[in-house]
């Protein structure tokens, strides 16, 4: 019996940027776009074109610069959306264009408040519009999984009428039980022959824990398709784990009987490279890229795979790339070193940012006369973490501390706050709170800081220092922002500006969507 493949859908840039704190910059995104490409995954949804500037050109600068997958946009069922989705996904060899619109009860009656007819028409008007610009053209009933079957099968047969190719069935809110979700594709097959004829996807959430368990079921009743996030990162308790996808169906072909065209080698290094830039670490115990995957504590694991690492191991740390060398780099090493090293690590990069990262790392082996291989991947994340110009609302123009045993630190800050200069003082119990207080006095009050976290990359007195904090504005959203540097207030300083910018961009984004 022939296989059948399994077209793999990374919807890291996109969905999974709506993790609450893990907005990426432009060169970012781009880094993580061409390692998903080494990876292999067959689509790439690089962001939201109409949704902000930013993320248009992001959009843009991986469909120009990113070859092999396909490149998708996300779009409303409006014209405006789709437009502007071509007009960043045009410069891909394979653009594709994904519009979608809700169709569950609830969101026709609560949030569009329209009828089952005139969302069916509208969908079709997006599909065929979206078909003008491109013939690859994805259609996703919103909330399907909460949306009678008769119905989402009515709306999925007029938009393969309308042109679709690609017909995405997405459990929006993490619903769906996984033999109710398998049923629900079953059906579909059932109801809407003409399902046969163009790709099944599913987009499944974790609400309850299930996604990948529903997306594994949607498989096996006949979907070709699957979405995810590498990590399973996502809004809320995130997407559908891509690597954990994946190797469920490398490791166990002999029941799926499917294909995939991945190179399982890079899902390790396309984790990390993830984590390390969202700022949002992989749990211990993780399915497949935790640093646990692989371990053996008892006694009796370890005997066994001893003997034979079949006893206890379906797969090798080797088939998913994991690697636990710590490279040590000094400071006549060279930039083809240090290219190699963060090639390894996923970051693919132009040689300008190369350089800057080369000429940081030799800074930082003058003073401690070997860097290891987390100091280098620090000082990447920091490099390519930095904002455009357009996304630096708050610019740290200086900053001064004075303390000592029988005063109070005392800080002044000068920022440049949407091209305005301002100055301020602030006290506090040390430096870095003294910094912190006098930033906090020139911004705006809805953000505060919920959480500093402070570590030395390497050990040492003369370790870097990493500083994570994260913010939180008046309508509970989160922001993680980090920074990498020598000194532990200039790392502090930088950390929460970036992290005010963050939360910046985000509200120009959200203005803009009106």
């Amino acid at each position: 019996m022939e296989k059948r493949k399994i077209i793999i859908f990374d919807t890291t840039l996109r969905d999974g940027e709506q993790s609450p704190g893990a907005s990426l910059t432009t060169g970012e995104k781009l880094v993580v776009a061409h390692q998903l490409a080494r990876l292999g995954v067959d689509v790439i949804e690089a962001g939201f074109p109409i949704a902000s500037e930013g993320d248009f050109d992001a959009v843009k600068l991986v469909a120009q610069s990113v070859h092999g997958p396909s490149i998708c946009g996300l779009a409303r069922a409006n014209n405006a959306d789709i437009d502007r989705c071509w007009e960043a996904v045009k410069y891909s060899k394979k653009p594709r264009i994904h519009t979608f619109i809700a169709t569950s009860k609830v969101h026709r009656e609560k949030k569009l408040q329209k009828s089952k007819e005139e969302i069916i028409e509208l969908a079709v008007q997006a599909v065929q519009r979206a078909k003008g610009y491109c013939d690859d053209v994805e259609f996703s009933p919103e909330d399907a999984a909460r949306t009678s079957l008769d119905y989402m099968c009515a709306v999925v047969k007029a938009a393969i009428e309308a042109g679709a190719t690609t017909i995405n069935i997405p459990d929006t809110v993490g619903y769906a039980e996984p033999r109710e979700f398998g049923d629900r594709i079953r059906y579909l097959f059932k109801k809407v022959p003409e399902a046969g004829n163009v790709v099944i996807s599913v987009h499944c959430h974790n609400d309850l824990g299930n996604a990948v368990a529903n997306s594994l079921a949607a498989v096996e009743a006949g979907a070709t398709q699957v979405e995810g996030c590498i990590n399973g990162i996502g809004e809320r308790a995130g997407n559908a784990s891509l690597e954990e996808i994946i190797m469920n169906l490398v490791t166990r072909r002999d029941y799926f009987n499917v294909d995939v065209n991945v190179n399982t080698r890079e899902i390790y290094r396309t984790s990390r490279l993830v984590a390390n830039l969202t700022g949002i670490d992989v749990q211990r115990n993780k399915a497949i890229v935790g640093v646990n995957a692989f371990a053996h504590e008892a006694g009796i694991h370890q005997h066994g795979v001893l003997q034979s690492k079949q006893t206890y191991e379906i797969m090798t740390p080797d088939d998913v790339g994991w690697t636990g060398e710590n490279l040590v780099i000094g400071k006549h090493s060279g930039k083809h070193a240090v290219a190699a090293l963060l090639e390894e690590e996923g970051f693919r990069l132009d040689k300008e940012t190369v350089a800057q990262i080369t000429e940081r790392v030799k800074d930082l082996a003058d003073k401690e006369k070997f860097v290891e291989r987390d100091d280098i991947i620090a000082i990447a994340r920091d490099v390519t973490h930095q904002l455009t110009e357009e996304e630096q609302f708050v610019k740290l123009e200086e900053f001064s501390v004075v303390t000592g045993s029988n005063m109070t630190p005392t800080a002044s800050v000068k920022l440049r706050v949407y091209d305005e200069v301002k100055i301020a003082a602030g006290l506090g119990d040390g430096p870095v709170d003294a910094v912190s207080n006098a930033i906090w006095q020139l911004i705006d009050p809805s953000l505060k800081l919920q959480d500093y976290h402070l570590k030395a990359i390497t050990g040492g007195t003369d370790a870097l220092a990493d500083v994570s904090i994260k913010l939180m504005d008046e309508k509970m959203n989160v922001f993680i922002a980090r920074a990498v540097d020598e000194d532990v207030i200039r790392a502090s300083a930088r950390a929460i500006i970036k992290g005010i910018n963050k939360a910046l961009n985000y509200r120009e984004k959200i203005q803009a969507q009106g």
